[in-house]
């Protein structure tokens, strides 16, 4: 069958926007045909930095025919009805209709539309330049005569040819006839810009690869990063090197060359005495290019790996020598940077940042550094930190944003914020926790060990929970702006994997305290300030009185506001429980178990919901378990009918021994006061495996109750005593889990 081959040839395709470029062309495309009744076997798309390719196999040569039976108005209906269905079936006249009689409706006109399909070259060559006019680039330009035209094409960067062909394999490919801004496409493209400039035909897709290879080339991006990590590897190697891995980076640099060719430059040893990330920062951003370090030790090597696009007559000399310079010039910039910042100390950096704003609602970095210290210190016996040194690094975690190196390389804080700390002498558990305090940044970066960096990581992320949702600032379906999904994936990953008991909700609702104090002390500042104004009293003396009448107003508000903290403490917490789901899905958990846990009342210590979680998983993986859930689920459509026949609650008070006539009912109640008294016990010492095993014991009782009793008895007394111990039955389960959230 006949195959596609679309080449769009541009002055440049920027590396950010290559692979979803390639993704837009082909989605666009093969949908286009789809729609239009031309379906394909493959297609495959790529990208260089100069163009996109598209080649769809197994295409037909022609629409199929349709055939289609439009309804029409009833037989004797309004002209107008009949004109109008006669222009849209395309008739002349309704002897070209048929009459279709309908039992129920009577008889109407049918019109038998058929239409024979079209030459697929004619159908491409109207779908594929309406998909390059309006082509979702997410930056364009429109260039040469009439580009001030509105209907000009807009392209990322001007497009030079467009090569359009299809045909079989044992044919002589057509060129699609099209035009667009002047271009026609052709059957020809063109190979390297420097090395191969001139146009060459093409017949087919094999012949379009090897003939781009001749002309220096390569089409496949994944072969052009092969090609890039091999060479730099063996070139590393050849030095008693080692290559620094760098994926983000290999993708960035097989997008901005078409013919990979790596070569090795070199810098002053001196520079060695920077930090080796803040090498790498630099050497990356500014040349894009890998660092490299000696075989089998940790530190940098004064050698750096570039990706030139062209092989030279004198082996890429003149390319590294300029790259050389330019790494150099970039490098004493960051010695100059870093050996200025070694002349502060953090501490002296932190009045920066009472200028600077972290959210006009929240406050100034300054105010929010003092928020977290209060808050690290608080939390670090928990954790079993030192209280002086999660205060003490919570203090200095920011100050690095005001560093002359964070400003030239923003992804380098915290790390030199460590640098510095160590660097003036603080305790080694401080210096690092003012660089971990930004982990975990996602689900695969690592988790802090020491105690002191999980106080103040916990503290940063939880001051900035409750912050925003005090000032109600949450995610909005895709939109999180302040990642504040990442940060309580963060709180839960800390929490768990470093095992940390922690009651959220109480947290929460001191922490949310802070926030209604401080936006009330603004308020009433702003409103009692011109007040004093006009006084004879110093300023000292105004702060010291406005002061006073703050905390009265403060502790006025604090009973008045308690309902409102208690509101965010608690859908902060369903928030943590929607992102714990995710965390324990991607572990295989299921999520309504999770929800089973969260129904239970004070369930706010995510450790602990996670063990119940567990064990109550490994409960229903039972048959007693599946048994006892498939019981409880009986019993409760049992109440839930006769609670809306009796009043919500009827059930609710102790069930009657003496009123227990049947063996069957005895067992169970026997068999729930003895579960009761374990479960308590078992939960009381937190092992909730023993609670489970507990609450399975229920199933021969329940079964057997089932079994030989019927609840809706004759007699009302016994009736109503029945359903009192079916709701103590639920009321037993609910001590583990509220049974009635688990699925399947």
């Amino acid at each position: 069958m006949p195959d596609l081959l679309l080449e769009l040839l541009s002055e440049e395709i920027p590396a950010r926007m290559q692979a979803q470029a390639a993704a837009d062309l082909q989605r666009l495309v093969t949908n286009a045909l789809v729609d239009r009744g031309l379906t394909y076997e493959g297609a495959q798309c790529f990208a260089t930095p100069r163009r996109l390719a598209l080649h769809v196999v197994g295409l037909p040569a022609r629409q199929p025919d349709t055939r289609e039976e439009r309804k029409g108005p009833r037989v004797g209906a309004p002209e107008a009805a009949v004109q109008g269905f006669l222009k849209s079936a395309g008739l002349a006249s309704l002897a070209e209709a048929k009459v279709v009689a309908d039992p129920k409706k009577g008889e109407f006109y049918v019109a038998l539309l058929e239409r024979p399909g079209r030459a697929t070259p004619a159908v491409l060559a109207e779908v594929i330049p309406s998909i390059i006019l309006a082509f979702p680039w997410p930056k364009s330009m429109r260039w040469g005569a009439g580009s001030d035209r509105p209907d000009a094409l807009r392209w990322v960067r001007p497009l030079q040819s467009i090569l359009c062909t299809f045909g079989a394999d044992t044919e002589e490919p057509e060129i699609v006839p099209f035009s667009i801004g002047g271009i026609a496409s052709g059957d020809t493209t063109r190979g390297h810009r420097f090395m191969a400039p001139g146009a060459f035909r093409v017949k087919r897709f094999e012949d379009y690869i090897a003939s781009l290879h001749k002309a220096f080339v390569v089409l496949d991006v994944e072969r052009r990063k092969s090609i890039i990590s091999h060479d730099a590897r063996d070139l590393a190697f050849a030095q008693g090197l080692d290559l620094v891995d760098d994926e983000a980076l290999l993708d960035e640099v097989a997008g901005l060359v078409e013919w990979p060719v790596v070569l090795m430059g070199r810098f002053d040893e001196s520079f060695l005495d920077i930090p080796p990330e803040v090498i790498r920062a630099t050497i990356r951003a500014n040349q894009k290019c890998f660092v490299a370090r000696r075989l089998g030790e940790a530190r940098l090597a004064n050698r750096f790996l570039l990706t030139g696009n062209m092989v030279t007559p004198d082996e890429g000399a003149t390319i590294i020598a300029g790259n050389e310079r330019v790494v150099r010039a970039r490098l004493s910039d960051a010695k100059f940077f870093w050996e200025s910042d070694l002349k502060v100390k953090l501490e002296d950096r932190l009045p920066k940042l009472d200028s600077i704003v972290f959210h006009e609602k929240l406050g100034t970095q300054g105010e929010r550094v003092k928020r977290v210290a209060a808050l690290a210190r608080k939390l670090a016996p928990i954790i079993g930190a030192d209280p002086d040194k999660a205060e003490r690094a919570a203090h200095l975690a920011k100050a690095d944003l005001v560093s002359e190196m964070v400003g030239e390389f923003p992804e380098l804080q915290g790390l030199m914020g460590r640098y510095y700390a160590a660097a003036q002498g603080e305790d080694a558990s401080v210096a690092a926790a003012v660089e971990e305090h930004y982990k975990p940044q996602g689900p695969s970066d690592r988790v802090p060990v020491d105690p002191v960096s999980i106080a103040v990581a916990l503290a940063d992320k939880l001051d900035t929970l409750v912050g925003f949702w005090a000032i109600d600032e949450k995610p909005t379906g895709s939109k999180d702006p302040y990642a504040l999904r990442r940060a309580a994936l963060g709180v839960i990953r800390l929490v768990l994997e470093s095992a940390v008991r922690l009651p959220l909700l109480e947290r929460v609702f001191q922490h949310s305290a802070i926030f209604a104090g401080r936006a009330t002390k603004q308020q009433f500042v702003k409103d009692v300030s011109p007040v004093y104004a006009s006084t004879l009293l110093s300023e000292g003396e105004k702060q010291t009185v406005i002061g006073r009448q703050v905390g009265q107003v403060l502790k006025g508000e604090k009973e008045g506001k308690r309902q409102a903290f208690e509101e965010i403490a608690i859908n902060l917490l369903a928030f943590f429980a929607d992102r714990l789901k995710v965390y324990l899905r991607d572990k295989g958990a299921r999520h309504d178990l999770i929800d089973a846990v969260f129904a239970l009342p004070g369930q706010d210590d995510l450790l602990m919901v996670v063990r119940r979680v567990e064990a109550l998983g490994r409960l229903l993986d039972t048959e007693d378990g599946k048994n006892l859930l498939a019981g409880h689920r009986r019993a409760a459509n049992i109440l839930r009918a006769e609670e809306k026949k009796d009043g919500a609650g009827a059930f609710e008070a102790a069930f009657d021994p003496a009123l227990l006539d049947k063996e069957e009912e005895q067992v169970l109640a026997a068999s729930l006061g003895r579960v009761q008294t374990d479960t308590t016990a078992a939960l009381a010492r937190e092992d909730f495996e023993g609670a489970m095993r507990a609450i399975a014991t229920l199933r021969p009782a329940v079964d057997a109750f089932f079994d030989k009793v019927t609840v809706n008895a004759e007699d009302a007394g016994l009736r109503v005593n029945r359903l009192r111990l079916l709701n103590a039955l639920r009321d037993t389960t609910l001590t583990v889990a509220d049974f009635s959230k688990v699925g399947g």
